[in-house]
């Protein structure tokens, strides 16, 4: 019967058109336009600006940003593997709750961290306040840590994504299997013994996919970095477009940013390949818990709090206070239509990148082969790369078009097109598809993939074209994860800040600039409302990778 199947797949694989093929391949090409325009300038002349650039602040945007990967990769390992060994192998009072809430700081964009903890620590704030008047001091008669610092934007960017290495070391411990835990116990290892010789070298590849994503999200942030005062590849590139205004020149500090970003990604690659770690066994069963005792109970308990304290619990707390406190000034008229602005981009973005998703993915599955396979691999590499960049990307060749349509219009017209292309909502709906294709098609993939050929094959057997079996068959299976795609789309656009900051139309705003601009006048407390509501938003995908991750484990219905 499979044998019968798969001939009939393959002939009407044959009987196809080319044009899948071609229309997959077309589009990846214009998804990857921004990285090869950003590349493209790397083999443009250096002007005075580069020149000026290398002589003055280059070392201090690679040093610094070296310096931020590395504090944050140490950062977010340590917390985001402890919790997860914590959360996935030991007893302790509290561990159904800590499972899902070390989530929680995903739903904390960096910026909006920052912004709170400068309000709390800085001299003027509460903190600084209180130890000055309970102590008698005056200004200079106490050390305090300044948190605009580079170690500031170290600590805040890794107290919000440790939840990366944290949800990916815990779906793996979550998969080892429990005979080769049993043998570490039977040669007397204990819970540290178990954990540093078998448990973490087991986990070795996902951590560092775990990490590598933390650190490409580093490498993306403008927001934290440009509030500290922290000069780093992306502040430079916001400097020199508009600051310097030259375009070529931030394109090549945008390239060499990228070059940062692929040597991650072939990190990630080689680390995955050389960590050859296998399973010897299918035998899954409950995992076997060390209850912890004594001293040990409350140290699980106050390692596991201390993330989720101060990544999600603290600011948010502080974010709600101020927006009580300031509601009645800020929450107007003004607020609700940057709200809708917000979300009717979000949503827009989210609905374009499911049906770009939806379009690769099923080309994907109707030919089979190198080209497709390549061209769904190039559309989904924007998710890796700074969304300063994008923008970049996204820019120059609009602009060119742009360009070259308003001079044919005057020469044939004598009618000024203006900005058609580069100043509108499509030149920003276009770089949020680039940036989050990923998102969406790895789930419409996963979903078609739980799909079997033979639902495929009986459809087109009774006349249904390629377009008709997608509408009516797949997708109504697909509802749940096509909404799972959705909603992570929507909360990413709803979060993003360079990429809206660079491509935003005159006199268009959104919450995360909102929140930006407020930030940057010192008015924390009034844009509270709107990073509340960013935060609030982003708790909602957090609850879905907490479901998911607790069903990961073969062998159970739930999650330990």
């Amino acid at each position: 019967m499979s044998l019968h199947g798969d001939g009939l797949a393959s002939r009407i694989r044959r009987r196809l058109p080319d044009s899948w093929q071609a229309g997959v391949a077309l589009v990846a090409l214009l998804l990857a336009l921004p990285i090869l325009t950003v590349f493209g300038h790397l083999f443009v002349p250096a002007g005075d600006v580069w020149g000026h650039l290398v002589d003055t602040v280059l070392a201090d945007y690679v040093g610094n940003s070296l310096v931020l990967m590395a504090g944050v990769g140490l950062g977010t390992l340590l917390l985001g593997v402890g919790s997860a060994w914590l959360t996935s192998l030991c007893d302790f009072p509290g561990r159904r709750v800590f499972e899902w809430a070390l989530l929680l700081p995903l739903a904390v964009p960096a910026y909006i961290i920052a912004y709170t903890y400068t309000g709390l620590l800085d001299f003027t704030g509460p903190v600084q306040t209180t130890l000055r008047e309970t102590f008698g001091w005056s200004y200079g008669d106490y050390w305090f840590p300044e948190i605009r610092s580079l170690g500031g934007a170290v600590a805040m960017l890794s107290l919000v994504l440790y939840p990366y290495v944290y949800l990916m070391a815990r779906a793996a411990f979550l998969e080892q299997s429990v005979a080769v835990l049993e043998v570490s116990r039977t040669l007397g290892a204990g819970p540290w013994r178990s954990f540093f010789r078998v448990a973490l070298p087991l986990a070795r590849p996902a951590i560092a996919t775990g990490v590598s994503l933390a650190l490409m999200e580093t490498l993306a942030d403008y927001g934290t970095v440009e509030y500290f005062g922290v000069s780093t590849f992306t502040t430079g590139i916001f400097r020199t477009w508009f600051g310097l205004g030259d375009a070529t020149a931030a394109a090549q500090l945008a390239a060499m940013l990228l070059g940062f970003v692929f040597v991650l990604i072939l990190l990630e690659h080689w680390s995955r390949r050389r960590a050859r770690f296998h399973q010897a066994t299918q035998r899954y069963q409950m995992l076997p818990r060390y209850r912890l005792q004594g001293w040990r109970r409350w140290a699980a308990v106050a390692g596991c709090a201390f993330p989720l304290l101060l990544g999600f619990v603290v600011p948010a707390g502080q974010l709600s206070a101020w927006a009580v406190r300031t509601a009645g000034r800020t929450v107007d008229s003004d607020f609700f239509e940057l709200t809708l602005n917000s979300m009717g981009l979000a949503a827009g973005a989210a609905l374009v990148t499911l049906l770009l998703a939806l379009f690769m993915a099923y080309g994907k599955r109707l030919c089979r082969g190198p080209i497709v396979n390549t061209a769904v691999r190039v559309a989904g590499m924007g998710y890796a790369i700074p969304g300063t960049v994008i923008a970049i990307g996204v820019m120059l060749p609009l602009a060119r078009v742009d360009r070259a349509l308003d001079g044919w219009s005057v020469e044939v017209f004598g009618i000024s097109t203006g900005l058609l292309l580069s100043g509108t909502l499509f030149a920003l709906l276009f770089a949020y598809a680039v940036r989050f294709l990923a998102v969406s098609l790895q789930a419409v993939e996963g979903g078609l993939g739980r799909i079997r050929p033979s639902m495929d094959d009986a459809a087109r057997s009774l006349g249904l074209r390629p377009t008709q079996v997608l509408r009516r068959v797949h997708m109504p299976v697909m509802r749940g994860t096509l909404l799972t795609a959705l909603l992570l789309v929507f909360v990413d656009v709803l979060k993003e800040l360079p990429a809206t900051l660079v491509l935003r139309p005159f006199n268009f705003n959104t919450l995360a600039v909102r929140t930006f601009e407020l930030a940057s006048d010192e008015r924390l407390a009034d844009a509270s409302s709107a990073a509340l509501t960013i935060v609030l938003a982003g708790i909602v995908p957090v609850i879905l990778l907490s479901r998911s991750i607790g069903r990961s484990r073969a062998g159970q219905k739930h999650a330990a």
